[in-house]
């Protein structure tokens, strides 16, 4: 007698809004005045680890749109340029998108490096961005000390990958 195999279906609620939300809401925790030990809290751009995620789980047409909306939620939280961190964002799931292929099936360390290389391109393309928009360039050890918690969130990155990669093996 063959048994029935049961489809675990992952639907956008699961790999696109819920983690838009947590990032929105760590975005907001970690942006608090907080000091520990004369130090302030890290505030890493959390959406980048979705924007290297999304197109490796599953390409989408609404993943780039919350992908927008969260540059433009960065914006106007710090202040910033309107549309930069979307763009920068954008930009980030369009190389991993044309990168898909190459990158399905790879090691931890080989995404990681992908990760790197799509996070720099995206503080370059801000860091020109702001640059252009006002008289004076920003500090480049102010951008590195967001550039690095923004590297340490890696990890989040590649469990989302292993957990919704095959979330949905109608896909494949």
């Amino acid at each position: 007698m063959r048994r029935s195999m049961a489809v675990r279906v992952v639907g956008p609620l699961q790999w696109i809004v819920y983690p838009a939300l947590i990032a929105i809401a760590a975005t907001i925790v970690l942006a608090t005045p907080v000091k520990l030990f004369g130090l302030t809290l890290p505030e890493p751009i959390l959406p980048m680890v979705l924007a290297f995620s999304w197109p490796l789980i599953r390409p989408s047409v609404l993943a780039p749109a919350v992908l927008l909306g969260l540059g433009l939620l960065l914006d106007i939280f710090w202040a910033g340029p309107l549309g930069m961190w979307g763009l920068a964002l954008s930009a980030v799931y369009g190389v991993v998108l044309l990168s898909r292929s190459f990158l399905l099936g790879q090691e931890t360390s080989v995404l990681f490096v992908w990760y790197t290389a799509c996070t720099l391109m995206a503080f370059i393309l801000a860091y020109i961005i702001v640059t252009i928009g006002s008289p004076t360039a920003p500090s480049v050890l102010a951008t590195i000390a967001q550039i690095v918690p923004t590297l340490l969130v890696f990890p989040l990155a590649h469990i989302m990958i292993e957990r919704f990669d095959d979330g949905d093996v109608r896909f494949r």
